[in-house]
């Protein structure tokens, strides 16, 4: 199931965005409360004025969060959009990033009306490449020493999907989509 984030999620975002390997959903500096709050806030204002998008990831209704997915638009109407996601270590390997990537794929494709849906992923993050190359996204480059991390600069995979290609992993999102 995917939801808005709210601050209800806070300890469980604070927990989750402080794990080494996890996405930081442009949070440079330390992991404070108030860095915490902020992107909350960021986040439902980002919805509102239609620029992105932020799901907490959760097993079903009433079950703590095990994860963050966030899509944002990157062309002025929305066509082309970049996401990423990171789970709790326990969640990773048990299924629940492909069935939320399938969700959140459906809604951007489907109700959104994005055409082309790019991840950039750490080469050595085999899980994520994986999975990527399971929901059917293409290949197009490796990015070299595109992001830092601490003192080191790693390179990424980009990873795009197309609308037309989604077909087959286009689900339904009424019910699991809030």
């Amino acid at each position: 199931m995917l939801r808005e984030p709210d601050a209800h999620d806070f300890g469980a975002i604070v927990d989750l965005i402080s794990i080494g390997d996890a996405i930081r959903f442009g949070l440079d500096g330390p992991i404070t409360d108030g860095a915490v709050q902020d992107l909350i806030a960021r986040a439902q204002q980002a919805r509102l004025a239609g620029q992105a998008f932020t799901f907490a990831v959760t097993p079903g209704a009433g079950r703590p969060m095990v994860g963050l997915i966030q899509v944002r638009q990157l062309d002025p109407v929305f066509e082309a959009a970049e996401w990423e996601a990171t789970l709790t270590p326990s969640a990773r390997g048990t299924g629940i990033f492909l069935e939320a990537a399938r969700l959140v794929g459906s809604f951007s494709f489907g109700s959104v009306g994005v055409h082309r849906l790019e991840a950039r992923v750490l080469l050595q993050n085999g899980r994520a490449n994986g999975a990527l190359r399971k929901l059917g996204a293409v290949q197009e480059g490796i990015l070299r020493r595109s992001v830092r991390r601490g003192s080191d600069y790693l390179d990424q995979v980009l990873w795009s999907i197309l609308k037309e290609d989604w077909t087959e992993h286009s689900v339904p999102t009424e019910a699991r989509v809030h």
